[in-house]
């Protein structure tokens, strides 16, 4: 990579030693020559990241999501740093920041090209936007069943009666996805997961289709309006009759990896998972 001349910080203020951080990080940019600009604002104007060659995100997993979509479309890579829980995503600690940022600048990381959701809601003029992890698809009220019939390429896929459907990246396999029983996939790979949510019926599984499947969701309770969200940030209700349509997106988030960066470690890590039985 190209050393960096220009990043955008983006801060939780609400996470414990995030603000100091930022500080550290700024100061040692400053000194690598490096233009700096800080924000603590969500959601953040694009103009923000304008003319920037990256976006420090300090804080969780969380706030790595909220700047996801503007770094995609500014074409330019996310460093993300923890100062939350798991960090799946902001995977350089603090530690690890401080002590190599400076290499960062000289451009001294790798970047993995993370796929992310294009989905559409008819009739809902916020209704087009992008997601790094996942969109998931309930009824407008909490706690209602809602039917929903899913279409692959033109093909039935089937119909369900359950709380809702998640359509996951591999990025977001361990996010809400897992949660609701899917499956683990390498963020590498360019798949879509549909996972059900509490469906009534006993044969509940998965499906993993490939890249450039175009699918559609039928709302078949039509006294159900439909909430759809993208990665838990963004959401919009969907009143009109026409299919939800959800898709990989040509955009692609850069996310920078240190160099000893193994996702499977990062999994048994963070989740405490084993194959085996534990010692």
């Amino acid at each position: 990579m190209k050393s960096l001349r220009s990043i955008a910080f983006v801060v939780n203020d609400g996470k414990a030693g995030a603000p100091a951080l930022a500080r550290e990080l700024m100061a040692i940019s400053r000194a690598g020559g490096a233009r700096v600009r800080l924000t603590s604002h969500f959601p953040f104007a694009p103009k923000f990241l304008k003319g920037a060659d990256a976006c420090c995100v300090i804080g969780g997993d969380g706030t790595l999501l909220g700047a996801a979509r503007e770094a995609a479309l500014a074409g330019i890579p996310i460093i993300g740093v923890n100062r939350g829980s798991l960090g799946f995503l902001t995977t350089f600690s603090a530690d690890e920041a401080r002590a190599g940022f400076a290499k960062v600048l000289a451009g001294e990381f790798s970047v993995d090209r993370r796929a992310m959701l294009d989905c559409h809601v008819p009739g809902n003029s916020q209704g087009k936007d992008l997601a790094l992890n996942d969109v998931l698809i309930k009824a407008e009220e909490n706690s209602r069943l809602v039917r929903l019939e899913v279409w692959a390429d033109g093909e039935l896929v089937t119909e369900y009666l359950c709380d809702g459907l998640i359509f996951s990246t591999a990025t977001g396999s361990t996010a809400y996805n897992l949660s609701a029983g899917g499956p683990i996939i390498h963020p590498c790979a360019d798949v879509i997961a549909m996972t059900p949510i509490c469906p009534h019926t006993l044969s509940n599984r998965a499906i993993i289709f490939r890249g450039d499947v175009k699918i559609e969701v039928r709302n078949r309770s039509p006294e159900e309006a439909l909430f759809v969200s993208w990665d838990g940030r963004r959401d919009a209700i969907a009143k009109s009759e026409k299919p939800i349509k959800i898709k990989m997106a040509r955009t692609r988030l850069s996310l920078a990896q240190k160099a000893s960066y193994e996702h499977f470690a990062v999994v048994r890590a963070k989740l405490k998972w084993t194959g085996g039985l534990t010692p």
